[in-house]
Order: structure tokens, then sequence, then C-alpha cells
């Protein structure tokens, strides 16, 4: 079919797979005894023979960087084969010391799995292909002076842990691949693998995507895309390159397999260079190191280590305190958030429903104010469920806690003794706030008429003047129900 000026009008179905490379937060790097705390050293000072690439310096396998991979795995629903070695991937790049990786081509440790990722409404099962293990290259800082441009190569990366995981071509929207990058972040950072920060380069995403026709008689090749640094330009580089590719096919353009890079200011894809095949990196098995031997015992152990993920998290959270899958969902977005929940939660759970508004809201705001995580907020969970306490009990309101729960941040103290030597209990005596009720009401003739005149929103002023009267602690149900009293009493006079 064909629409104005011949162009084709070809419906196309978009085909998506990610590699994401995960630094591991392993002491020392992949194969020597150099440390992996480089993140503010002085460039080349956490080098050895070994990540330098020099002859004659040999590999050593870094343990906990392949139980950390086979703990991913199995999060991830992946088999692990009881047999497994390293390789050599051959390239040449200045940031590769060696001249070649010491990664996994057939033989990895972890192999079909996949990741239940939430649309919508809909839960789509993105399959997981492989998850192996390889290291970091060296890092190439480019500068220019003078007119020239010159890279300068800080070493202190080179050999790191780094763990790829590949997915099957199962994504179908630039949306989708956002949302199985933030649910496989989300595994990452609750099993304690790797800290899966993008903006650090401990998360790395490359995004491979084709267009097919609807009719099946069009298939255009893969183009895999690098340099994208936020799960934002992963979407905006996905959905520019759909666009891309759909408008080529249908003007009859032949999609070239290569790699394309996405410049973040112009919000498109450059090409970088024609895409290699696995024969160009000639693959053979690493000599230097041996082939291993997974043990069941082994991994039945890894198991025992797993925490709780995610899923079945917002599962117990939901059945356990009564919470709905939103508010479940969204305390379970970070592992710290939930535990500090549930610590607060273990000290009243009948309260645990009022703990969780708490936290996503107070506690949440705190922290964008702030700029810190909940962690570093210095109010511990058993002083936010006392302060929780002290409202659902009636002894303060609840404009009163959210100046205790910033004086607890500020000072440390309990919310009981914030309470007790500022003078904040809540005040619930009728007799007492009924002097000040009449009070505010003699003072605002005009709001007293606007109440008779059927403007109901004048009582909310009202409780104001009350409230403001009494420093925040009247009970405001009490003040609201003396008012109207107060009010009908004045209208009959």
């Amino acid at each position: 079919m064909r629409g104005e000026h011949g162009v084709q009008t070809l419906e196309f179905e978009t085909v998506i797979g990610l590699e994401v490379h995960a630094q591991l937060l392993t002491k020392s790097k992949m194969y020597c005894g150099c440390s992996t705390a480089y993140a503010s050293a002085a460039p080349n000072s956490h080098v050895c023979p070994v990540c330098l690439g020099l002859p004659g310096a040999l590999p050593v396998i870094n343990r906990e960087a392949v139980s950390f991979t086979i703990m991913t795995g199995l999060a991830l629903h992946c088999s692990t084969p009881s047999f497994s070695k390293f390789d050599r991937k051959n390239y040449i790049y200045p940031d590769l010391m060696k001249g070649y990786q010491i990664s996994q081509y057939d033989l990895p440790f972890c192999l079909d799995g996949y990741l239940d990722v939430e649309v919508g409404s809909e839960s789509r099962r993105i399959g997981i292909r492989r998850v192996h293990l390889e290291e970091d290259t060296a890092r190439l800082v480019h500068r220019e002076a003078g007119g020239e441009t010159y890279s300068l190569v800080d070493v202190n990366r080179s050999g790191a842990p780094l763990m790829e995981i590949v997915s099957d071509p199962d994504l179908r929207s630039p949306e989708e691949a956002r949302l199985y990058l933030v649910a496989l972040r989300q595994i990452l950072r609750y099993t304690g693998v790797s800290t899966a920060n993008m903006e650090e380069g401990a998360f790395r995403c490359d995004a491979n995507v084709s267009q097919r026709s609807s009719d099946g008689k069009i298939v255009g090749a893969k183009v895999e895309i690098k340099n994208m640094n936020s799960f934002r330009s992963v979407e905006r580089a996905l959905a520019y390159e759909v666009e891309r590719q759909r408008e080529a096919l249908r003007n009859g353009e032949q999609i070239e397999q290569e790699t394309r890079g996405w410049v973040e200011d112009r919000a498109v894809t450059v090409s970088q260079r024609t895409k290699e095949f696995a024969h160009d990196y000639r693959y053979f098995p690493e000599p230097d190191l041996p082939p291993l031997a997974l043990r069941d015992a082994e991994n039945d152990d890894l198991r025992q280590r797993m925490p709780e993920l995610p899923r079945a998290r917002i599962e117990r959270f939901q059945r356990q305190y009564g919470l709905g899958q939103a508010e479940a969902q969204l305390l379970t977005t970070e592992r710290v958030v939930a535990d500090y929940f549930e610590a607060a939660a273990s000290q009243d759970a009948q309260y645990a429903r009022q703990l969780s508004n708490w936290v996503t809201g107070e506690m949440f705001a705190l922290m964008r104010e702030r700029g810190v995580d909940i962690d570093q907020i210095n109010v511990t969970p058993r002083q936010l469920s006392q302060l929780v306490t002290l409202v659902e009990s009636g002894k303060i309101n609840t404009r009163t806690a959210k100046e205790v729960l910033i004086a607890v941040h500020e000072t440390g103290s309990d919310p009981e003794q914030i309470v007790g030597d500022r003078g904040l209990s809540q005040v619930s005596d009728a007799a007492q706030l009924d002097v000040v009720v009449h009070a505010a009401l003699d003072q605002n003739p005009a709001a007293v008429a606007d109440y008779h005149d059927g403007k109901k929103n004048a009582i909310g002023f009202l409780i104001g003047q009350v409230m403001r009267q009494m420093g925040g602690t009247a009970n405001p149900a009490i003040v609201r129900q003396l008012l109207i009293a107060a009010l009908e009493e004045r209208r009959t006079r």
C-alpha cells in the first residue's frame, strides 16, 4: 500500500534486545588484587602488571564475582550449567590493555532465564538469554588544547568485574525497554551485587533494535545503539531509531547493520562503525584460567543467601500489612526503603498502613528536600513508629507531627521527648477550646456571616484561626464540632 508521494504506509513491529553491563560490588578486581575503590583516586593509581596487561602477568579468578554472577542468574530464573569457562575476546582498541578481553562465549555461567515486567496493567515476560562475567576496560578521557584533540588513558577501571546480562529480542517498544531496565536494576540492588548506578557507569546499556513488517515480508537489519547514560536516554534513543528505521523501510531503503551512537544534545543517533559479528572477535578458550565445575551444593548455598526479591515482597506486604498494590510497589522500589518500613512496622503492626503513608509522604518529602536516601535521614524506624503512635492515639495532631518529624531529624531526640519538652501535646479539652472558638468568632465577623450565607468553606478559615491561637496543638476534629455548634447557636440569635 502507498500513501502520498508514493511512500509506503506499511505497518511495522519493533524488535528490541538489550545488553546490560553491571559493575559488581567486589573489593578487588576480576583477575588481580587491585582495589575497585578507585572512583575518586588519582588516574592510574589502582593498577598492577595484570590489569596493565604486562607480558608474563597471570590472572586469578575472583571467586566473589563468580558468586555474584550466579546469584543474579538465580534471581532471573536462569539455569546454571555444571561446567563453564573463560574465553579471550580479541579486538584492538586503546582502552583494552592486553589487546583482548577475558570474557565468556559459548559456556557462560547462566542461561535461559526471564524477567517479568509490569507494562501498564499487563505483565510481560522478557527472556534472559545469558548472564556472563568479564573484565571492564580502561577509561579514555578526551581533551582539547591549542586546537588539538587527544585522549588520555586511565587504567584504574581496567579489570574491574563486569557482568553482562543479555535479553532475548522480546521487547516491543522503547517504553518496555525502559521498564525492563528499571526492573533489572531493582533486582541487582536487592541482591546487593551492584550499585547499578547508571550515572556512575556501574550500569550501562547497549540496545539492538530492528523492524519487521506486519505481513512478515520485510525484516530490517539489526542496529546497535551505544552511549546512553540514563533510562530516559535509552527510551529517547530507541524512539528516534524506531522512527528512523521505519521511515527508511517505507521509502524502500536498506537498513545497514551497524553501531550507532546516541547524541544527547541533538537527540539523534549517528553512525559509528559497521557492526561486528562473533567471528570477528576470534574467540578461543582462555589458556591462563582453568575451566570451572559448578557444584549443586554451591548453588544451593547461593540460593540461601538470596534476599526476598521485589515481586515476592510486594505480594507479602499486601498480604501481611493490608497494603494496596500501588502502596506496596512504591515501598519496595528500593530495598533500603522496604527494610526501613518493615523495621518501623515491626514496632507496632496495627499502624502499618499509617506508617506506609508517612514513609511515602513525609519521609520521601524530607529525602527530596535534603537530597539524601532514607538511611541518611536522622529518624530511626523506631522513632517514626513512635511518632505515628502519638498521632493515632490522639496525643498530637498531624500538623504538629510533621513539625516533630523535622525536629527529630535535626536533633535525634525521640518524638515523645520533643513533644514533652516543647509542650506540643494535643489539646482536646472541650471547655478550654470553646473559649478560643468563641474568641475566633468574635474576631472574624465576616467569616461568620459568610458561613451563615451558605459559604461552607468559611469553616476552614475559622478552624485555621483557632489552630493558630493554639499554636497548632488543638484537636482539629473537636475544634470543627465546637465551631459548627457555636455558629448554629449564633444563627438563631
